[in-house]
């Protein structure tokens, strides 16, 4: 605390993100980054846009970052004043709580992303928490009828379940006058986004990330999907804030990888096949493995404390992420690494839980697809 603070300050409690340690031969799989690479042609793209000694770098970027707004409205069908793009998701995000979601009752889910409650701390908005169901799963009929908007991860995080696309378009049918922000950082990995339903509904705000599917965390570009009406309350914010948002490389990095379908292809199919060998293993070692449609899996094992498994593979050189958080203290979520990386966590898993023999090992020894 310091005397130059404002009583905000004092009172807020900041977002924690996972560790990003600087370990030498450390398996870092508690932030969800991608594994691989970006797209060679995103690489390029970048190298490009330094010129030969950097000097388009002494200019401001577009202010509206238009091309990268054409290229995602290229890629989804729309126009590009239905597309906004900022600094990453969370600056998007918190853009679309400070401009929309401030009005009136907002409710999220009890286990969801654990930035939604430090963006209503930072603005003072009071929020609704709604329970998921005994599976983990948002029941979206089970949602208070009175909020004038929600937001909630499809698929959710931490938990890796995603809700039909269908069913979200009957809770926007039912709900005219409830805003619903869906936040789809990881619906590459296997769900459905809601983009397609933009011109349908007035009532919907769709938020993608490039740092998962796209493998550009580094670079911090985020993109948010709604009718121009509400994607001008974004501009308005983001005008008040910082007219600048997404530099030079970054755009040219988004454009790049948005237009080289191949690859995003080739990435995500292997990225799922992991994500299923790594769950059949997990599972002959005992754990309980959610149903899961990101580039994560979400895991219980009945017979060893959750922190305490954090611990063990930590000391051992592997990252997993642990929340100390009611229902979900006895659970880790482990990013989908390389083939090496996901073999290398079961191995040392193996000799914590005390499972060595590994040969009746099924459903868990597939080949990865060829990348």
């Amino acid at each position: 605390m310091n005397a130059f603070w404002s009583p905000l300050i004092e009172r807020l409690s900041p977002y924690v993100p996972g560790e990003q340690l600087a370990v030498d031969q450390l398996i870092k799989l508690n932030t969800n980054e991608n594994p691989y690479p970006p797209s060679a042609h995103a690489v390029e793209a970048i190298r490009a846009a330094l010129g030969v000694d950097g000097e388009p770098l002494r200019l401001y970027p577009e202010p509206t970052s238009l091309t990268v707004r054409q290229a995602a409205a290229k890629y989804w069908n729309l126009l590009p004043d239905q597309v906004f793009a900022g600094n990453g998701s969370d600056e998007v995000l918190a853009f679309v709580f400070q401009g929309l979601l401030s009005r009136g009752r907002l409710g999220f889910p009890d286990i969801s992303y654990s930035f939604y409650p430090s963006y209503c701390r930072l603005y003072g908005m009071e929020a609704e928490v709604f329970a998921l169901n005994d599976g983990f799963e948002i029941d979206l009929p089970a949602v208070p009828k009175d909020l004038d908007s929600v937001i909630f991860p499809n698929p959710n995080a931490p938990t890796g379940k995603a809700l039909q696309r269908e069913w979200i378009e009957r809770f926007l049918t039912e709900r005219p006058s409830t805003l619903v922000v869906v936040d789809e950082a990881y619906v590459d990995f296997g769900a459905q986004s809601c983009v397609p339903l933009i011109d349908r509904f007035a009532n919907l705000v769709v938020t993608q990330s490039l740092s998962k599917s796209r493998a550009l965390a580094g670079m911090r570009v985020g993109l948010a999907f709604a009718q121009a009406g509400l994607i001008e309350a974004l501009v308005r914010v983001k005008d008040s804030f910082n007219s600048y948002p997404i530099d030079r490389l970054a755009a040219a990095a988004a454009v790049a990888s948005i237009e080289d379908r191949d690859w995003f292809e080739s990435n995500r199919k292997a990225i799922i096949a992991d994500r299923d060998w790594l769950t059949g293993a997990l599972q002959y070692l005992g754990f309980e493995v959610l149903p899961s449609q990101a580039n994560f899996v979400f895991v219980h094992h009945p017979g060893h404390a959750a922190k305490g498994l954090a611990q063990a593979l930590r000391e051992r050189k592997i990252l997993v992420r642990h929340f100390e958080k009611p229902r979900i203290s006895e659970w880790l979520r482990i990013t989908v690494g390389t083939r090496p990386q996901c073999e290398a966590l079961v191995a040392a898993l193996s000799g914590i839980t005390g499972i060595t023999d590994m040969t009746g090992m099924s459903g868990a020894n597939q080949a990865a697809p060829a990348r």
